[in-house]
């Protein structure tokens, strides 16, 4: 089962590179990116999945803009070879590591399409490694890396074209790789005796000469299991960045945010997220929703269209919702991510907050499985 990567000198087992050390069937290894406009006209969102030991590839792309959101399913039998990051339409290029990505799809059934490419705006920020047991199971352990960027090109979707211009539309490159719940759900064993519960909060920021990253994952007292927080400097130009031997930023100690929910919903109205540094400075950030894109248009947590799902040799496909019209409290509308006009110390930058709050959170007053505030 040899491949091209199998030439490098890059090999962590006595296996060849294309056959993973687990035989985990949660094995996975993951794009996302997102990108949107300055002033929050429109976000889009694209995926591209491998699940070695299930045999998949899948990918996505989704838009909301107009008060729509469009999205494209595409999923096949997994590729033998590491290297062709292929499905149907859809198509992933490595243009320069870490530097340069470009993802095209092509013209299709659906109606969507897109030629984009990702410019990095900062180096790589290695989050650090991930595992949460959920009813004494290990449920996620993963290893994920952020990058912030800067996105060009040209997008088609329902008759409408959308120019990307670097100038005004920014982004985010997430890589993750390890195991987490994918495909069709495993034997249940012996039952839960706890409601399900997730709470998870992540938001990448840009600002005019660098970028803040931050991320939270709590359980249902509101207690952190992990969290992640950066200051990094941001460049105009590729090349400027430094490789990834060199570990850029200011050091973070602790990260604190506190959200006000929208009445009748899991949905911050606005938020407030914290970066305290080593030397015991706040940087208190303040953040207003400007667009909600949910994230079933990339898969996560969609009913048909979930990650790691068979569907046959090769699959496609588009969907359509008005965005107003979605059951706020549908379990498959929870996981969100909305593009915020950030404000800190008289400076205004731009990001997303990425929200998924499943099952109690003692702080924020969720008591049920799916309570609204």
């Amino acid at each position: 089962m040899l491949s091209k990567f199998d030439d490098y000198p890059i090999h962590q087992t006595a296996e060849p590179v294309a056959r993973v050390a687990t035989g985990d069937r949660n094995s996975y290894d993951r794009y996302w990116f997102n990108g949107y406009a300055d002033d929050g006209e429109f976000y889009f969102g694209i995926a591209l999945g491998l699940y070695p030991n299930l045999g998949i590839m899948d990918c996505a792309f989704s838009i909301v803009r107009g008060g729509e959101q469009h999205a494209f399913h595409g999923s096949r039998r997994a590729p033998t070879e590491p290297t062709e990051t292929e499905v149907g339409p859809f198509r992933l290029e490595v243009v320069e590591p870490m530097r340069v990505l470009r993802v095209t799809l092509a013209p299709n059934e659906t109606g969507i399409e897109c030629d984009l490419t990702f410019r990095a705006r900062t180096a790589c920020i290695e989050e650090g490694r991930q595992r949460w047991h959920q009813n004494g199971r290990l449920a996620m352990d993963a290893t994920r890396f952020a990058q912030f960027g800067r996105w060009s090109g040209t997008i088609r979707y329902a008759g409408q074209t959308v120019e990307v211009d670097p100038a005004r539309v920014y982004g985010t490159k997430d890589r993750s790789w390890g195991i987490r719940p994918v495909g069709d759900p495993a034997p249940a064993g012996a039952p839960a005796t706890d409601l399900p519960q997730f709470y998870f909060l992540w938001s990448p920021i840009h600002w005019e000469d660098h970028c803040t990253h931050f991320g939270i994952f709590e359980d249902g007292d509101g207690e952190p299991w992990h969290w992640d927080g950066a200051i990094v400097p941001a460049y105009e130009n590729p090349a400027e960045i430094p490789g990834t031997e060199v570990q850029e930023g200011r050091k973070i100690v602790g990260v604190e945010h506190e959200l006000r929910y929208i009445p009748g919903t899991r949905r911050a109205g606005s938020a407030r997220i914290s970066l305290i540094e080593g030397a015991g400075e706040r940087r208190d950030i303040e953040l207003e929703p400007l667009i909600c894109f949910r994230m079933k248009g990339l898969g996560y947590t969609h009913p048909e269209w979930g990650h790691g799902y068979w569907k046959g040799e090769l699959a496609i496909a588009g969907e359509s919702w008005k965005c107003d019209e979605l059951e706020p409290m549908a379990v498959e509308n929870q996981h969100i991510q909305q593009v915020m006009r950030a404000s800190w110390n008289g400076r205004e930058g731009v990001g997303v907050l990425e929200q998924l709050a499943i099952g109690p959170h003692g702080r924020y007053g969720f008591k049920e499985f799916m309570d609204p505030a």
